[in-house]
Parts: structure tokens; sequence; C-alpha cells
């Protein structure tokens, strides 16, 4: 190729390359927050699957003690409530407010087996199945602090430049972060009566 020759495409070439550069960035910007995004997805699908198995558990621990608590047809009627409601919700925020609402009903049914019912508690089945209750409890919070981490990080990088303006384009949004509902750092009241 001669100079002319080189000179003409020279401008192009350029054009080219930084056009392919700017691609290659936004591509790559691109990709970072979908991996975000669908890594967000992911532990809030774990948050679910550990608050589905305490739901799941729950009734065979009512079942396991039902005959043997009378006085206490309030609580199992409180938690079928609560399983509902759990069922019944579809976003994060209202699983969430359910799941603590069933949480708060298995605590009392919990509470009141140690406190009132020592024979039951002895019974193998029932101490199984409370003990794996107590595990899902753990699970549950190692979860929700996990999916925490993971929309803090994810929200880090969209509000971030120059992340923020691929973003902006892409249509990816900032998270809201969980939280608690009102009154959940209050202590539930047993009241079996």
């Amino acid at each position: 190729m001669d100079n002319k020759t080189l000179k003409k495409w020279m401008p192009a070439g350029i054009i080219v390359a930084i056009v392919l550069i700017i691609a290659m960035i936004l591509g790559g910007t691109y990709n970072g927050l979908n991996t975000a995004k669908l890594d967000v997805d992911a532990k809030w699908a774990q948050v679910e699957n550990v608050m589905q198995r305490r739901h799941d558990l729950i009734p065979n621990l009512t079942n396991a003690v039902k005959g043997s608590m009378k006085q206490e047809q309030k609580v199992f009627g409180a938690i079928a409530d609560a399983r509902k409601a759990y069922a019944a919700a579809t976003d994060p925020n209202d699983k969430l407010a359910a799941d603590r609402k069933l949480g708060e009903q298995t605590s009392i049914l919990v509470n009141a087996i140690h406190e009132n019912y020592p024979q039951l508690e002895s019974n193998k089945n029932v101490k199984t199945l409370m003990t794996q209750l107590e595990g899902s409890e753990n699970r549950i919070s190692v979860e929700r602090k996990r999916y925490i981490d993971q929309v803090n990080a994810y929200n880090r990088q969209v509000t971030s430049f120059p992340a923020n303006l691929v973003a902006g384009m892409f249509g990816f949004q900032k998270l809201q972060q969980y939280e608690a509902p009102a009154g959940s750092d209050e202590v539930p009241e047993v009241n079996l009566e």
C-alpha cells in the first residue's frame, strides 16, 4: 500500500477502532450489570427456598403436637392464616412480611411447647421437627444477609460512573433493599388464652 492510500483509509480505520472500543466497553458493562442482576435474583431465590423449607416443616410440627395442645387452637389458626398469606404473596416485600408473621406464630408455638408441654418436647418427632425449624430460622437469617449484600453490590454498580450511563440506556434500575416490616424490632407477645 502506498502512502496516499494509507492516508486515505487511516481516518476510517481510527473511527472503526474507536467504535469497536466503545462497543466492547458498553458490552462488558452491560454483561457485568446483567450478571449482577442475575446474582441478586439467585440470592432472592435462595431466601425463598429456605423460607419454603420452614413453611413446609410447620404443618408437621403443628400436627405432631396439635392433639395435646387444646388451649393453643388460636395459635394453630394463626399459623394456618400466615401460611396462606405466605403462599399468596407475590413480591419480595409481601413474601417477607408474610414470612415474618409465620415466624412470629411459630415462635409462639415453640415457646408454648417449651413452657407448658415438657412431655411433648421430649417426644423424638417433636424434638426433631423443632431442631429442624430452629435450623431453618438460622438459614433464613443467613440467606437474607446474603441477599442484602448482593442487592447492595448491584446498587453500587448501577449507580456508579460510568456503569450508571449504561444502566440508564438498558433499563437497569436500583433495587429496593430489604427492610424489616414496621414493628419487627419489638418482641412478639405470647398470649395463649
